[in-house]
């Protein structure tokens, strides 16, 4: 079983989560949030993930460090289940449309962090969610889960459909990457380590 179980606390927040990437797609979350928790549910279900967060944030503040800090802990989460790659596909991509909206989105799982992300929103919020930290989390999970993460939102006008294209298609990138297709256990790689 790849998983992984973490808790980050710092002044601003406290996150809880665990992740199991061979999963079916079940979650339960709770960030305070309510867009993004329906965001979150998304990705694990559409990569067969399970997931279990529950993020305690500042929330009077602002949601920026809720939501920046379940990235950090979720892209900690994927790294960690990951274990040494071996075997795994490495990379994955994913095209999703969602109504008049698409959303395209490429994963390497290189030991890296990097993250390309192309993406306009046509308000600042949806619901109490701010539609910037779409990017602010996706940057601090790129990082923690040391992956290069290419996000583009080709098109879209409803802010709804446009980041729940992006998610989807983080699920399902996601999922294709994590494949283990070598059963001899080889590393992807030329270097002979991820």
């Amino acid at each position: 079983m790849r998983e992984a179980a973490f808790m980050r606390k710092t002044r601003e927040t406290t996150v809880q989560m665990s992740l199991q990437l061979d999963g079916s797609g079940e979650s339960e979350v709770g960030t305070g949030i309510g867009f993004f928790d329906h965001m979150l549910e998304l990705f694990a279900k559409h990569g067969k993930f399970d997931l279990q967060m529950q993020v305690d944030g500042d929330l009077y503040v602002d949601g920026h460090h809720t939501v920046e800090d379940a990235g950090i802990v979720l892209g900690k989460g994927i790294k960690d289940a990951l274990g040494d790659k071996k075997g795994i596909r490495r990379y994955g991509s994913a095209v999703v449309p969602m109504d008049e909206s698409l959303a395209e989105v490429a994963i390497d799982l290189s030991g890296r962090g990097y993250l390309v992300y192309n993406g306009q929103f046509g308000q600042f919020r949806q619901g109490e969610f701010d539609l910037e930290l779409v990017e602010e989390f996706f940057r601090a999970l790129a990082l923690n889960g040391e992956m290069n993460l290419h996000i583009n939102l080709r098109y879209g006008k409803n802010n709804h459909h446009k980041a729940e294209a992006i998610f989807k298609a983080f699920g399902r990138a996601l999922k294709e990457a994590v494949l283990v297709e070598d059963e001899e256990g080889d590393i992807p790689s030329t270097k002979g380590v991820l």
